[in-house]
């Protein structure tokens, strides 16, 4: 009896034990369900997560490259501002470089001008004025401040443009800039003019301008000049003269300072050995020279007599001058009778101009005399 009782209670405790070891193993179970169900929800969270930030990055490049598509667009309007298709520019401002114009260059160019070139073409010839100052001493002065500042305009913009000219100027800027340079003072010279003031210090500065200009056109080029525009610096040079010359202010007075620089060239030619290094280069001066006239009488001389800053006693100078220039170039006549037949044509080209326009009647007898024999030679 007393065994039965054993058992049944060892058969009981080991009942219990295996339903103790169900149970812990079913919250095994169910705690490990629990942890894996957790950590599955955790991995779609940070699934979610990354894709919604991929989707944002995309978002955002898409926007970065909008925003430079609309960058690139700006500032092509800008440089379409800033250089507008009808602005005298690099494209086509040495256009007809060295060969005769049908139409009168300087019309095209006085409507170019707009206030963003104006300021950015001031605002480097200032910030070179201030790196090196050139002639300071011949700084305009005057009592009326818009005075003041046009004539301070004019003597940067000459300064800026004898710089652009000098040996050690980089082509591209040359090119870039010089058309700029041209228009300006053009622009502050027709200001300076209607005020009707005393232009003796603005005189100054053309003069100076004008004889640096002839000076460097007739200087060969060495080393890295200005030549590397892939033509001879002069013709660049004799083209922005050109281009000047379409005021008569500048155009007169360029006429009689090149005239006068034929007669002395002529001169020493004649006294030059032709095998002598230079005599090639004076040779070429001479033929720039000659074109030059024939180039500012044949554009300019009639627009110039229809103009009220015409001055009839500049003109009568530099008529003398040409004259002088043609006898000077005579004696060269057995040496190279090209200059000769040049002169010829430039003193026929100026004795038929002068014989349409009335108001050159005015003109000093004996020089009018002077300068209409040579009417019927071309």
């Amino acid at each position: 009896m007393s065994s039965r009782v054993a058992e049944a209670n060892h058969s009981e405790k080991e009942e219990s034990l295996r339903l103790a070891i169900a149970v812990s193993l079913l919250r095994s179970k169910i705690q490990n369900h629990q942890s894996s169900s957790s950590t599955s929800r955790c991995d779609v969270s940070s699934e979610s997560d990354a894709l919604r930030w991929k989707q944002k990055a995309k978002e955002r490049k898409k926007e970065i490259i909008k925003l430079q598509e609309d960058l690139k667009d700006a500032e092509s309007a800008f440089h379409r501002d800033l250089f507008p298709a009808n602005a005298s520019c690099k494209c086509y401002f040495f256009d007809n470089l060295g060969v005769f114009s049908g139409r009168r260059i300087g019309e095209a160019s006085e409507s170019r001008f707009n206030d963003v070139l104006r300021r950015r073409f001031l605002r480097l010839a200032r910030r070179r004025s201030r790196r090196k100052s050139t002639r300071s001493s011949q700084r305009l002065q005057s009592s009326e401040p818009e005075y003041e500042e046009e004539a301070e305009h004019l003597r940067i913009s000459i300064d800026f443009l004898l710089e652009l000219s000098e040996a050690d100027s980089n082509a591209s800027n040359f090119s870039n800039w010089s058309h700029q340079a041209v228009d300006f003072i053009l622009a502050s010279l027709k200001k300076l003019i209607s005020m009707g003031r005393n232009l003796e210090s603005v005189e100054e500065s053309i003069s100076f301008m004008i004889t640096h200009l002839i000076t460097k056109m007739c200087t060969p080029s060495k080393g890295n000049e200005v030549k590397q525009l892939e033509t001879s610096v002069g013709f660049y040079v004799q083209h922005l003269i050109r281009k000047l010359g379409s005021e008569p202010y500048i155009g007169q007075r360029a006429i009689f300072a090149i005239s006068q620089r034929i007669s002395i060239l002529a001169e020493n030619l004649l006294f030059m050995d032709p095998f002598d290094e230079s005599f090639s280069e004076m040779d070429e001066c001479m033929f720039l020279l000659i074109q030059l006239i024939e180039f500012l009488i044949c554009d300019y001389l009639l627009p110039w007599a229809e103009n009220a800053a015409f001055e009839n006693v500049v003109f009568e100078e530099w008529i003398a001058s040409v004259v002088n220039a043609r006898k000077a170039v005579t004696a060269l006549e057995e040496r190279n009778g090209l200059y000769l037949l040049y002169m010829d044509r430039v003193t026929g080209e100026l004795a038929k101009r002068v014989g349409q326009v009335t108001s050159f009647r005015e003109v000093e007898p004996a020089i009018l005399e002077k300068i209409l024999a040579y009417q019927e030679i071309e």
